[in-house]
């Protein structure tokens, strides 16, 4: 680390002013631009001394390290994503009475319409255009719930998803993965 303050020190004295951006210098393109005085071998430097401080000061903690790796894992390249269009948390307007209303949720992508009901019970939900799939409920480095919409696009699952979860689906030669939300 004495290597970092030492090089710092050799960039700082070189500017006696103290305002590296309003000196005639840095207008003219002298030295003062914000650049590392030995270029982009000491901008190197710098940023392996600063991982290694940081990995000995503030170490990552490996059950989020193994949470971020399972994370990627379910990234699926080649999905389409469908984003959020309504979710009555937010767009709903609350109906007088109704204790504990079911979570109303809508997803679309292009081709794909996804329509999620989610309750105490479980989630039901259609997809439009209808048709046959086969969909997974994640939920991230838990296993995931396997549904299967039928001729109709209708699919239902029993466990409602706990915490932050997406639904993939498989519709023919296209794959689609909705937006993470919480449950």
């Amino acid at each position: 680390m004495s290597d970092l303050n030492d090089d710092y020190d050799d960039y700082d004295d070189d500017d006696d002013r103290g305002d590296r951006g309003d000196s005639a210098d840095s207008r003219e393109g002298g030295r003062h631009d914000g650049a590392f005085p030995d270029g982009e071998a000491g901008a190197d430097l710098l940023e392996e001394e600063l991982r290694q401080a940081a990995a000995i000061l503030d170490p990552v903690p490996a059950g989020l390290r193994q949470v971020a790796v399972d994370a990627f894992a379910l990234h699926d390249l080649e999905a389409r994503v469908a984003e959020l269009a309504f979710d009555s948390l937010v767009d709903a307007i609350p109906v007088r009475g109704a204790s504990a209303p079911p979570r109303m949720l809508t997803f679309r992508t292009e081709a794909v319409t996804v329509d999620v009901e989610v309750t105490a019970d479980g989630l039901i939900g259609q997809l439009l255009p209808p048709g046959p799939a086969g969909i997974e409920v994640l939920s991230g480095p838990r296993a995931h719930a396997r549904l299967t919409a039928d001729d109709l696009g209708r699919f239902s699952g029993e466990a409602p998803p706990a915490g932050p979860f997406a639904l993939r689906l498989r519709t023919g030669g296209e794959v689609v993965v909705t937006e993470w939300l919480r449950a």
